[in-house]
């Protein structure tokens, strides 16, 4: 998946905070988990022994025919790089990780922090969890965890992450300075569960228009949005923007608990269907939170899998518009197949189709190849004219088609029906270089935090800007940390700069609910939105 689009510099300038909600660094592209997890035999440690088992699985479940005799001898990673790109043999902690993320729980003590001038600040607590219970707030100091300092040292990440790990009625002692105080103390954090919403944010974007964002699909997805959508609805949404952009899937019956949300009574979902998987329809049970109102849907190139078929149904079944760019192009469901060592194999037993018979399943090729094979087909069916022989041409040429899909023959992903140009002003390589060293994240935490309280962000989050004084005293910053200044390219990515700055705050007070509400002020994804919701 591309990753230089304007949402993905936003949503990873947001979080190069290191989250410890629960001490788990999320994976972003989660695969599909279909059908469920099913229990392999305990195997012994032996690698013939578990590839063999792995050709049983592949000749017994995989979405095509395969000739696993000519696989025989081969490694499991090459034996699955002939398969499709998304079938994959995954460790054992990569499982935990895995399950742990979509499952929406974790065991830890809730916090996440960043490191700031060396050292540990607390930059958020969730709610009645752990931390918050012991008394840690945002803005504190960690000067130490057991018996371990943890500023003041320039740790490298891997010593940091995981401090705070363990199970649920372990201890943890911390030692903290809190904002203000001239002495440190001690305190004792018992480890527990640690839930969490897969509903990034929801709130009222105008009087009548609700705004959800989603960036994966976890096992409550669906009862996240049902409970979101009717505090909502209490507020007075009668529209609603769902935002879909950059996130990678999940769970497949959360995307159809999710779309059942939005329909009717007995609609086609989507169907699935593989060699060994006969055909299964999912319909709508005519129970969801939004049924009726109207409803956008935001998507772009990394939208993929699980959101893929929530668009889709949205889209063929016309319940509400699609805005954005085309998305990835992912139609493949995965069932993860464990073994006893704790790895697992997750393996492509079938593709998915919208209701309208699509499969939005892009080619497996790679790279210059895979866009000139999607140039050429739709060359053919006259969307574009010429020779494209530069590759950024060829991108550029494809995502500035705008075509509906019924027009069009199928070449992977959701067309949207509005499209929103890529917007890259201001994102140019000093700006990059600003991100990659997070000196936009440190000046919020050194100064602008200083200078705007939460009260204030709070009550005026949809009418102040970061001024030009900020701006002045950021160049200051800079000066002092001795970075070198291309005034050109600084003052090209200006307005790009105070919008992120301002983000960045709101999410320091406010969470990310306060960054989305500041960042979507700009997005013209969410302007589009709006003007095709009236």
């Amino acid at each position: 998946m591309k990753k230089n689009t304007k949402n993905n510099i936003l949503i990873a300038l947001s979080y190069s905070v290191i989250l410890i909600v629960g001490m788990f660094l999320g994976i972003k592209f989660i695969k599909d988990q279909g059908f469920g997890v099913k229990k392999s035999p305990q195997l012994a440690q032996n690698s013939d022994e578990k590839l063999n088992e792995i050709l049983h699985i592949i000749n017994g479940n995989y979405v095509d025919d395969i000739n696993t005799d000519s696989l025989q001898n081969l490694p499991i990673d090459s034996v699955l790089h002939q398969l499709d790109p998304h079938s994959v043999y995954l460790p054992p902690t990569d499982v935990q990780d895995m399950t742990d993320n979509l499952e929406g729980n974790f065991e830890g003590v809730g916090i996440e922090y960043y490191m700031l001038n060396d050292t540990m600040m607390v930059t958020g607590v969730v709610k009645d969890g752990p931390a918050y219970q012991a008394g840690i707030k945002l803005g504190d100091k960690i000067l130490s965890i057991d018996t371990a300092v943890v500023s003041g040292r320039n740790l490298p990440k891997d010593q940091l992450t995981g401090r705070f790990k363990g199970k649920s009625g372990t201890g943890v002692s911390v030692v903290l300075l809190h904002p203000g105080a001239s002495q440190s103390n001690r305190i004792m954090v018992t480890r527990g569960k640690v839930n969490i919403s897969s509903i990034d944010a929801a709130y009222m974007i105008n009087n009548e228009t609700g705004y959800v964002r989603i960036s994966k699909f976890g096992a409550s997805t669906d009862n996240d949005f049902a409970a979101a959508a009717n505090n909502l609805k209490a507020k007075g949404m009668k529209k609603l923007i769902l935002d879909l952009r950059d996130n990678g899937g999940g769970y497949f019956t959360a995307a159809t608990g999710l779309a059942d949300q939005f329909l009717g009574e007995n609609k086609l979902i989507v169907y699935t269907q593989g060699k060994h998987e006969p055909r299964t329809d999912y319909f709508s049970t005519g129970t969801g939170a939004f049924q009726n109102g109207k409803l956008a849907v935001l998507i772009n190139e990394n939208t993929a899998s699980a959101s893929e078929i929530v668009a889709g149904a949205i889209q063929d079944l016309g319940r509400g518009i699609i805005v954005g760019r085309r998305s990835f192009g992912k139609g493949l469901v995965q069932e993860q197949f464990a073994f006893g060592d704790g790895s697992a194999l997750n393996l492509t037993i079938a593709r998915y189709y919208t209701p309208s018979g699509r499969s939005i399943q892009k080619s497996y090729k790679k790279g210059y190849d895979a866009y000139k094979h999607e140039l050429d087909e739709r060359m053919m069916d006259g969307e574009l004219t010429g020779d494209h022989t530069s590759f950024q041409d060829s991108i550029e040429k494809t995502e500035g088609v705008i075509q509906h899909h019924r027009k069009i023959k199928p070449i992977g992903g959701i067309q949207p029906d509005v499209f929103v140009k890529l917007d890259t002003t201001g994102y140019n390589k000093f700006y990059t270089n600003l991100v990659n060293k997070k000196v936009l994240s440190d000046y919020v935490f050194n100064v602008l935090t200083n200078k705007y309280n939460a009260s204030f962000v709070e009550q005026n989050i949809n009418i102040f800007t970061i001024n030009d004084n900020d701006f002045k005293d950021f160049i200051g910053f800079l000066q002092r940390k001795n970075i070198t200044i291309d005034r050109f390219q600084l003052y090209n990515s200006k307005n790009v700069i105070l919008n992120d700055l301002k983000a960045l705050l709101c999410r320091y007070y406010l969470g990310d609910v306060g960054y989305y509400k500041a960042a979507n002020q700009t997005d013209n994804a969410v302007r589009q939105a709006l003007l095709n919701l009236q």
